[in-house]
């Protein structure tokens, strides 16, 4: 993600989550591209999602996956899982984290797709609306293995979405 796509980005932030980001905090995220990796999905020119992942040692986590909610059920989320896990081994990583809420099933199934299994609950974590945090993780990403599984979920996209 580079920094003219913010306002595209920004955008998109404040239709899906009731506390956004800052401008200011995404810019800090995507300053270091060495633990780091941002991400945006375009129709043409149009900015339609975004995601962002950070890594320490061989940990990496998934800061956020978002989607125009004109855009969603067209496999854009996926295709940006997708591009961040393929990431994750070139940072480093041997395993990934992340939190979800509790009510959103659509973006579990997604992440247990990907190899994603809960570890446990964060209470309040969305306090802004009062709702817990799945915490998920996935071990293994460096493999092969994991590398033709979510090939796999690539593969099987339509056309217009895999790389």
């Amino acid at each position: 993600m580079r920094r003219r796509h913010l306002r595209g980005v920004m955008a998109i932030e404040r239709q899906v989550y009731p506390r956004p980001w800052s401008a200011n905090l995404f810019l800090s995220e995507m300053s270091d591209e060495r633990t780091r990796v941002y991400l945006v999905a375009r129709v043409d020119r149009e900015i339609v999602g975004y995601a962002g992942m950070n890594c320490w040692s061989e940990e990496a986590h998934v800061t956020n996956i978002a989607v125009n909610p004109r855009w969603h059920r067209k496999k854009i989320g996926t295709r940006l899982l997708y591009e961040l896990m393929r990431s994750a081994p070139q940072l480093g990583a041997r395993a990934v984290s992340l939190e979800v809420r509790v009510s959103n099933l659509g973006a579990q199934q997604l992440y247990e797709r990907f190899g994603f299994r809960p570890i446990g609950v964060r209470k309040n974590y969305y306090q802004e609306v009062g709702e817990d945090a799945l915490m998920m993780w996935v071990d293994e990403v460096y493999t092969a293995e994991y590398g033709d599984k979510i090939g796999d979920i690539i593969d099987a996209l339509p056309e217009r979405v895999r790389p």
